[in-house]
């Protein structure tokens, strides 16, 4: 991998983040491509200071599913994963020290964290390790989608992870023993929805808010806000926090109540700045955050709903739609375009797989020949911001196309109840570090984020060959077929990888924009 770097065939923050996969450190990574490892901080962090985060306050019941990365950036601060993605694209310990991976990607050895301590005392150990893998594998429980990422410590049709999959070698080791290679397996222990909860937990985690992160959960209401404190034991393994708090404050959906509570200093930083706010922000002097990503939307049809079970008028609405032009009436251009297979050239493994040219003249062909010319298609929406914009440039393309076309709004609280069973609608989709992630989460048959029914047996097996080959080289030829499957089903428009924003004050110091939108604030401070 080192030698691929040097000759151009990989580049750098792809080797770090294949190589931290596999149990190398950041700093021995880094070492074998000349990088540095550590760049000096340039100035002293100061202590104390209360954070205030505008960011819409979800409810964060139980981590295994959370839909949205809000709900994780309220519990991440005191409910930690094992495993840490860093904005280098790096995974880093976190509850586990380190890990170390079987060459067949089928034995991993975790080697847990030995200083982590549960804020009610408890000290955190292979058991607490056990007892979290065990309960995210669970494919019974609803909403887990967890449990497509662990699919690998299931025996076959089984609900649950396998008695010998899950090993406790001692008080801090737990080995894992696979049923088939899965090369995804430290990634997805590092993805939003993998926090830990105590052995107490009974399903309500702001009610007893048990975790072994730098601060302490101590109000919460969702719409409107949350607060976390320094943790006051002195127990945290990272050391103590920088912050003396944290407050999330939800401003709802009105661009206009961001504005404000920036202008009269109401707020330190947001979670997201929509497309049509970026340059205001920039222009009243705020500090601008961006990520590299493979953040995205889609105009997806569920192919078990009707029309949309006739492949024919899938392609013909693909057909219809211009990406270049959706990227620039629903993200003003900040992004970059992408080809319908939710695959990005980001991801270690990505092919190039261009979709076919926009042809609404065939489209509307097509679209005779389905037999759908007189149905009404629905497109629905929430009622604002990016995904609002997308669907009605959508529903403006295939009308010119010729199909007939009506649109629903709703609520974000109602159409999120309910957003895997729409026939047809926009949804949006965090990044993944590596595409086969993104394609077991969302494409493969009867996964909980399934939301377009996919279910294509040979697309499946391919998946699963492809998630057991380590080195991306050689996974790419597979994920071009993937790739190529996926696209030629018809089952999404996926117009564009999104340039990931947020702005913040100039006393805001140690915070970067991860590309998955994790608010990570341990060594965070506000200077003056």
């Amino acid at each position: 991998m080192a030698r691929s770097v040097k000759a151009g065939q990989l580049d750098r923050r792809e080797f770090m983040a294949l190589s931290s996969i596999w149990g190398m450190s950041a700093a021995g990574a880094a070492g074998l491509i000349g990088m540095s490892a550590a760049p000096a901080r340039a100035e002293e962090p100061r202590k104390g200071g209360i954070l205030r985060i505008g960011q819409t306050v979800l409810d964060i019941n139980d981590p295994r599913t959370y839909d949205w990365p809000q709900k994780s950036n309220v519990a991440r601060q005191f409910c930690e994963p094992l495993v840490r993605w860093n904005v280098d694209g790096s995974f880093g310990p976190s509850l586990l020290e380190s890990w170390e991976v079987s060459d067949d990607a089928k034995t991993y050895v975790l080697n847990v964290r030995r200083d982590a301590v549960w804020n009610n005392g408890d000290p955190f150990t292979a058991d607490d390790v056990i007892f979290n893998i065990r309960r995210m594998a669970d494919a019974d429980a609803e909403g887990n989608s967890m449990a497509a990422r662990l699919v690998a410590l299931r025996d076959g049709e089984a609900k649950q992870a396998a008695e010998g999959a899950v090993e406790k070698v001692d008080d801090f080791t737990v080995k894992l023993n696979l049923f088939k290679p899965d090369i995804s397996l430290i990634p997805s222990f590092g993805d939003y929805p993998a926090l830990c909860v105590h052995q107490s937990f009974s399903g309500q985690l702001q009610d007893a808010p048990i975790g072994t992160g730098g601060f302490e959960l101590v109000e919460f209401a969702v719409g409107s806000k949350a607060v976390l404190k320094r943790r006051e034991d002195g127990k945290y393994w990272g050391g103590e926090v920088y912050l003396d708090g944290v407050e999330f404050i939800d401003y709802g959906s009105d661009d206009a109540a961001y504005v404000s509570a920036f202008e009269s200093d109401e707020i330190d930083m947001n979670d997201e700045t929509t497309k049509n706010l970026d340059e205001l922000f920039n222009s009243i002097g705020l500090e601008r955050g961006t990520a590299v990503t493979a953040t995205t939307l889609v105009a997806r049809m569920n192919v078990n709903q009707p029309p949309f079970e006739n492949k024919q008028l899938r392609n013909a609405v693909q057909l219809a739609v211009d990406n270049e032009l959706a990227l620039e009436l629903a993200a003003a251009g900040l992004g970059v375009p992408a080809d319908n297979h939710h695959v990005a050239p980001v991801h270690p493994e990505y092919a190039d797989v261009p979709k076919p040219p926009t042809d609404p003249e065939r489209a509307a062909q097509m679209l005779q020949e389905s037999g759908h010319a007189e149905t009404e298609l629905e497109l629905i929406s929430i009622d604002d911001g990016e995904l609002l914009a997308f669907a009605d440039t959508v529903a403006a393309q295939l009308r010119d196309a010729g199909f007939k076309i009506s649109r629903r709004t709703l609520p974000g609280a109602t159409f999120w109840n309910d957003w895997t069973q729409y026939p047809f609608s926009t949804t949006s989709w965090g990044a993944r570090p590596l595409g086969v992630q993104v394609y077991a989460l969302a494409y493969m048959s009867d996964q909980a984020w399934n939301e377009t029914g996919h279910a294509n047996p040979e697309f499946d097996a391919k998946l699963i060959e492809a998630l057991g080959i380590f080195d991306p080289e050689q996974r790419r030829p597979l994920m071009a077929e993937l790739e190529k499957m996926l696209q030629d089903s018809g089952v999404i428009i996926q117009p564009y990888w999104s340039e990931l924003v947020m702005h913040h004050t100039a006393a805001l110091r140690g915070y970067k924009r991860h590309p998955a939108r994790e608010i990570h604030l341990e060594k965070v401070w506000l200077a003056g």
